[in-house]
């Protein structure tokens, strides 16, 4: 199955299914590893990785050159975070085609403005005109290369403070517009929102969530709602960096390494990440020629 069939079928399957966020090949192949069926490609977390802010500080083809080798290292698809498009409708188009020449499965596309500022940042951030978006929708539809290519719309009304018939009216454009699948972001702790957003959206499309602020909603309620998707957007990156931090401050504490050494991973686990057993297998054959 192609990659992009696999993530259309993950957003439309009965069961809820689950994208674990990925910013760079190992942290995807870990994700992988670890059982999960798809991934999703952080924009906030792709540029913290690089020391940048989540405001399109990263340009388009610097997050696609990290997307390629996160690709390249899997065999699951990958769910891109696009932000705004990264411009107008061409450079939506151009995006959607350059991810479906490099095998990414889809996209999902949020209806701010450009340069986007991250939606946990400030309150109030304006929205996009909605006959705009929508456009950006169709330019999108219509680029991609694969016939199961999907383009996720990412509604920021309720992140912006507006009431919910606004979030509802968006929604139904951009899956009038084309959207596959929608995306109701919130930043309320309860998940009332969501829940709320869902039961009147009646599954007119496939529903995705991000449950950063809410995480204390228990995943079933979600599921009783009819979402089809939940992205667990940022945790492989903090968890990393909450690691990081712990372990750099020991060594600098103790000038050395000998008390940590069974608490990060041995160098064979990193050797297997990076397929170094698989490229000593491939030289036997290769230079034995």
């Amino acid at each position: 199955m192609k990659k992009s069939s696999a993530l259309k079928a993950l957003l439309n399957k009965k069961e809820m299914a689950f994208l674990m966020e990925a910013h760079n090949a190992m942290s995807a192949k870990i994700a992988e590893q670890s059982g999960f069926e798809g991934l999703w490609a952080s924009g906030l977390s792709i540029s913290a990785s690089m020391g940048l802010s989540d405001r399109n500080e990263a340009s388009w083809t610097q997050v696609m050159d990290v997307v390629d080798f996160m690709v390249d290292n899997t065999a699951i698809p990958i769910l891109l975070d696009g932000d705004t498009g990264f411009g107008n409708f061409n450079n939506v188009r151009r995006l959607v085609k350059k991810l479906s020449q490099r095998g990414v499965a889809g996209v999902c596309l949020e209806d701010k403005l450009f340069p986007k500022v991250n939606s946990f940042i400030g309150a109030g951030q304006d929205l996009a005109d909605i006959n705009e978006f929508c456009g950006k929708i169709q330019a999108a539809k219509d680029s991609q290369l694969e016939e199961d290519f999907c383009v996720v719309a990412r509604v920021e009304a309720l992140i912006s403070g507006c009431p919910m018939d606004e979030a509802l009216k968006r929604a139904d454009a951009y899956h009038r517009a084309g959207a596959d699948a929608i995306l109701i972001h919130s930043k309320k702790s309860d998940g009332e929102e969501i829940l709320s957003f869902c039961r009147q959206w009646n599954n007119a499309c496939p529903v995705v969530i991000v449950p950063t602020k809410y995480y204390n909603t228990e995943t079933d309620a979600f599921r009783d709602v009819g979402v089809s998707t939940v992205i667990w957007a940022n945790h492989s990156l903090r968890a990393s960096i909450a690691a990081m931090r712990d372990i750099t401050q020991k060594i600098r504490l103790n000038n050395s390494v000998a008390h940590i050494e069974r608490e990060i991973a041995t160098l064979d686990d990193v050797f297997q990440l990076t397929n170094e057993y698989e490229v000593q297998q491939a030289e036997k054959k290769y230079l034995s020629i």
